[in-house]
């Protein structure tokens, strides 16, 4: 199950922040990228271009469009994790998305949804996969949820739950493997990404991380194939 040490890097310092920016006129990036570049140039400094797209959003009154339970993944049950374990983003736009984190929860499926729905447990991933196929979403792929105990892979990557035990091989069902591998291959298109074993990668291979999951019987091979099989499909769906 994902963990986390990056809850202090929430604008404003705490949850209440991360959506009670204060009223007034709105700033739009381009205007915010190219005033804040003019200014850093007169000051005689120098700020690279990729963290004004990074705080742009930050600044009071600037947000991206979005709505409440609006889904990526179709077909998938909203349930949102506590504002307490992700925090708001604007991905690509801020950090560019470039893996796919496998975890496996050592539970069930609703015991993942109870922990992300915990503010005091700090951790969440963007989604849940039940032993059946069915997904939940907790987190919007746009923002960055704390799942991989590692800051920089948490805002290049989407975290995916596994519902089931890593030392029980029962628990990856041909079903789960399924739907999870539709659920990546809809990632995959989303944001280019290869399939493979550099941009699909297990949570055990996140540097400094303490987990083993998806362990030993989660089967790689399988999983990747069942993924490339679903591009397809996940194109289509894009349009």
């Amino acid at each position: 199950m994902g963990s986390d040490t990056d809850r202090a890097d929430t604008p404003g310092g705490g949850s209440g922040s991360r959506h009670g920016r204060p009223a007034g006129r709105r700033v739009s990036r381009r205007g915010l990228l190219i005033g804040g570049a003019a200014a850093v140039a007169g000051g005689g400094a120098a700020l690279a271009h990729d963290e004004l797209r990074r705080l742009w959003w930050q600044v009071p009154g600037v947000s991206k469009p979005r709505k409440e339970g609006e889904l990526d993944h179709p077909g998938a049950q909203w349930t949102a994790a506590s504002p307490a374990n992700w925090r708001l983003a604007d991905r690509p736009d801020d950090y560019r998305i470039d893996r796919v984190i496998i975890h496996v929860v050592q539970g069930s499926f609703p015991v993942a949804l109870k922990v992300f729905r915990n503010p005091g447990h700090g951790a969440a991933t963007h989604y849940v996969v039940r032993k059946d196929g069915h997904v939940a979403q907790m987190i919007r792929e746009l923002d960055v949820a704390f799942h991989a105990g590692n800051r920089g892979f948490n805002e290049r990557s989407i975290g995916i739950e596994h519902e089931g035990f890593v030392d029980r091989p029962q628990d990856f069902t041909a079903a789960m493997y399924a739907g999870s591998a539709r659920l990546t291959a809809g990632i995959c298109v989303r944001y280019g990404l290869p399939v493979d074993r550099e941009h699909i990668i297990g949570h055990v291979e996140v540097p400094g991380t303490d987990h083993t999951d998806p362990g030993p019987h989660w089967d790689w091979d399988r999983y990747l194939k069942l993924v490339r099989e679903a591009l397809p499909a996940a194109r289509r769906a894009h349009g």
